[in-house]
């Protein structure tokens, strides 16, 4: 059987979601993919959907729309957060407070209050978007003044590749913030959501304390190149 056809990404996600222990939920990454390969996952049981880029999500939820949960999970450019407010239900790459200003004013316009992760850079690389740990708390302090953005966990990528034994460290360092926030007992944050971890890593990210974790490959097979 074709591993992209629509049954065997039904099995996929089934056989996946009874794996996934209780209290962690499962995002299905749907950059690259069709409309109908997110609807076989939809079919298998996937609730919430996963897109980093929002264009290609517009098209994918005017073709999908409900019942599904939508979340922002690519970098989030400044000149589409107009859109992307309309179109996500949580974005979880906020990583500055210049894109928190133009969420707020944006859904200060639609009468909106955004739920939102902060993406931390655990592995302070260059080339990945996020906030450095070491300016975390600083940013989540100033998020507090912005009354239409919801802080309600944190969000880190990880190595996508190679030894998921490497992201160890940056899941337990990112799971430590978090821990660390949630004591501060901040207005208008809460500590909710904990999204790490991908195909490759999604275990190592679980036994670290994610809640959330979002998958792409396991449950649609590999990009076409």
């Amino acid at each position: 059987m074709d591993e992209r056809s629509p049954a065997s990404i039904r099995a996929r996600t089934a056989e996946l979601l009874d794996r996934i222990p209780p209290g962690v939920t499962l995002v299905a990454a749907a950059k690259g993919r069709t409309a109908e390969e997110v609807r076989a996952a939809l079919q298998g049981g996937i609730r919430i959907v996963g897109h980093n880029y929002v264009q290609e999500a517009e098209a994918m939820i005017a073709v999908l729309g409900g019942p599904a949960t939508w979340h922002m999970i690519g970098h989030l450019q400044r000149n589409k957060v107009r859109k992307a407010i309309r179109l996500f239900d949580l974005i979880e790459t906020l990583d500055s407070l210049h894109l928190a200003q133009e969420i707020d004013r944006r859904c200060a316009v639609m009468g909106k209050v955004m739920p939102v992760l902060v993406e931390v850079n655990s592995g302070r690389e260059t080339s990945k978007s996020g906030v450095f740990p070491e300016d975390l708390e600083k940013l989540v302090r100033g998020l507090q003044a912005y009354e239409h953005i919801r802080v309600e966990g944190l969000m880190t990528m990880g190595p996508r590749f190679g030894d998921p034994e490497l992201a160890r460290p940056f899941f337990r360092a990112t799971r430590e913030a978090f821990e660390h926030l949630s004591r501060l007992d901040l207005p208008n944050v809460s500590m909710q959501t904990l999204s790490m971890g991908m195909s490759n890593s999604y275990q190592i990210a679980i036994e670290e304390g994610a809640n959330l974790v979002r998958i792409g490959t396991l449950l649609f097979g590999e990009r076409p190149v």
